[in-house]
């Protein structure tokens, strides 16, 4: 069963200035440059905390977790960031525009304390590969801090959508409303009347709750627990903070990632047109991302290759049965890109000459840039995540893009604040 309550989040108050000002990305999706964008906005904003800088006569590369600590525990004293007076779920909806469609939807998320639990429990589930230096990182800063900073995303079954109308109709009261510079809307609503928290938490607890977006942040938490060996009762290192989504919820949308290859074989168009397990004719690179959508709308399946000279190459597969096994996870495309075209084609070994974008004009940017290639690819489905981590397999890294993104800033929780 999934462990979920309330707790005293740790939030922004009005004297740290305006919030667009103070709310910035994930982490992990912030470039350098982006990361001093963010900085400069003001003293307070997150990313001082979530990405501390590094600075030039610092005794060791450990320096700038002390840093963020130190500047958590100031923000706190001056009242920048204050606590909750009593514990409380939080409901965040975005509102957006699909990139690419004529639409506009809007994602429902309850942000909770979730009970961290080893997978082979079963209550929480991965679908993608991490790697140890990510985690490293990660680890470092909650141990300074004691605090979770930013939520990871997470899904959780509802087949009926009876936990997503509970959180959709509990009463609340509005505490959080901004628009980000990438039109998204974000608002947050306070539930604290206790009948209605232990009516979504009951609701939850049966619930299996796959991770979405923060595979690393996740087992960094889990961890960071088990660094503490055996206690009684529950303690705050049990917890981090997660928002929740209804994997029946309309508003989910899944983004594909596509992938640069910056370092590889200088015949890549040669490989590629000699392999009779693919349809492999050519187009301009600027026509491969529409004519591989409309491939899959049809039933097929299909990826863009974009390379140097403006031409690429449209990669249709000529009968999957022979081109893969039966498992699911073999079949999805990001497997067929790694194992297949990228491992067995052109012989690329691992992922370090690999870089990823959501963006497919930054993908074609880069082979004109100097880069071997771009893999487009269409996304996975919502329910491909579900059966790959119902099988107990993970996806290679970043074959999932949950868009937008959790802003980081609405809400944090320092484990200081806990109350068992």
């Amino acid at each position: 069963m999934a462990t979920i309550r309330a707790f005293r989040g740790l939030r922004y108050s009005a004297s740290a200035g305006p919030l667009e000002s103070l709310v910035a990305p994930p982490y992990d999706v912030l470039s350098p440059e982006e990361r001093e964008a963010f900085a400069a906005k003001s003293p307070h904003n997150i990313v001082h905390l979530t990405l501390p800088e590094a600075k030039p006569d610092d005794r060791s590369k450990f320096v700038k977790y002390a840093r963020s600590a130190s500047r958590l525990e100031e923000m706190r004293r001056e009242g920048v960031l204050r606590p909750e007076e009593r514990p409380a779920f939080y409901r965040y909806t975005q509102t957006f525009a699909i990139p690419g469609a004529d639409r506009t939807v809007t994602r429902t998320a309850l942000i909770a304390a979730i009970k961290v639990e080893p997978y082979e429990k079963g209550v929480v589930l991965p679908h993608e590969q991490t790697f140890p230096k990510h985690k490293e990182d990660r680890l470092r800063i909650l141990e300074a801090t004691r605090a979770h900073l930013e939520c990871i995303y997470g899904l959780f079954e509802d087949d009926d959508q009876a936990v997503f109308r509970l959180i959709r109709e509990a009463p609340c009261d509005v505490i959080e409303d901004v628009t980000t510079e990438d039109g998204v809307h974000h608002l947050v609503e306070r539930i604290d009347d206790p009948d209605w928290v232990e009516r979504i938490s009951k609701g939850l607890a049966p619930k299996k709750v796959w991770i979405a977006d923060g595979h690393h942040r996740y087992e960094t938490a889990c961890t960071f627990r088990a660094a503490l060996g055996d206690r009684d009762g529950e303690v705050a290192e049990d917890f981090m903070m997660m928002a929740l989504s209804s994997i029946a919820d309309p508003g989910l949308v899944l983004l594909p990632t596509h992938r640069i290859l910056e370092r590889g074989p200088d015949d890549v168009r040669e490989r590629l047109k000699a392999d009779k397990r693919f349809a492999v004719v050519e187009a301009a690179n600027e026509e491969l991302m529409s004519r591989i959508e409309s491939i899959a709308r049809a039933g097929g399946r299909a990826f863009g290759v974009a390379l140097p000279g403006e031409t690429g190459l449209v990669l249709e597969v000529r009968d999957l049965g022979s081109l893969t096994g039966e498992g699911h996870l073999e079949r999805l495309d990001v497997s067929i890109v790694h194992s297949i075209i990228l491992g067995q084609i052109l012989e690329v070994p691992g992922y370090d000459g690999i870089a990823y974008t959501r963006d497919p004009s930054e993908a074609l940017a880069a082979v004109e840039a100097g880069a071997k290639a771009s893999f487009l690819m269409n996304p996975p489905t919502v329910d491909d995540m579900r059966r790959i981590a119902l099988a107990g397999q993970k996806m290679p890294q970043k074959s999932t893009y949950y868009y937008p993104k959790i802003l980081s800033g609405l809400a944090l929780w320092s484990l200081n604040d806990f109350q068992a």
